[in-house]
């Protein structure tokens, strides 16, 4: 078995839906639509918010406790993100890591962004970095064969861990 190569082709369906003319426009926007969905909560997802940015559970993730973190304004581009939302980010993005560190003490963290569709962004409409804990040996036989991810918890359960272990947890809104 090759591990050098690490594929998640059950994804495609998720990446053509968001990426697809019948996917979310720029009048529909998926993030935007959960920037205002108001206070942090287990049903939006949303784990933190500030006055720019906010951090929320990936829908689709890669392991527990996967966080993407945003402006909340509609914001293409990296290059277009203003200084004050630059800052905000970078703080959130490294409270996301504080909070991932306390809550699931894992071996390691993978932090980036996927900046357009050829570089793998399923949602490029709206730029968002993926911070997600890592484990020595986190990957499975079940995604190499089945072509599935066992994930130990739900979605509810890794939002409380994370907005319980979120540093300060002073959201504003």
């Amino acid at each position: 078995m090759n591990l050098e190569h690490l594929w998640a082709g059950w994804r495609q369906d998720y990446v053509t839906s968001v990426s697809s003319p019948s996917g979310p426009t720029e009048d529909l926007c998926v993030f935007c639509a959960l920037a205002e969905s108001g206070e942090p909560s287990e049903k939006n997802a949303v784990v933190w918010r500030g006055k720019l940015t906010f951090a929320l559970l990936n829908a689709y993730p890669y392991a527990s406790g996967h966080l993407l973190v945003m402006p909340l304004r509609h914001v293409r581009e990296l290059t277009d993100v203003t200084d004050e939302e630059s800052s905000e980010l970078w703080s959130a993005t490294r409270r996301a890591i504080v909070a991932i560190n306390a809550a699931y003490d894992p071996d390691g963290i993978n932090m980036g962004a996927n900046l357009g569709r050829a570089a793998g962004a399923g949602i490029p409409r709206h730029v968002h970095l993926h911070v997600l804990p890592r484990w020595a040996g986190d990957t499975n036989f079940m995604t190499s064969v089945a072509g599935v991810r066992v994930m130990p918890e739900s979605l509810p359960q890794s939002w409380r861990r994370l907005t319980g272990a979120w540093p300060g947890g002073d959201s504003v809104f």
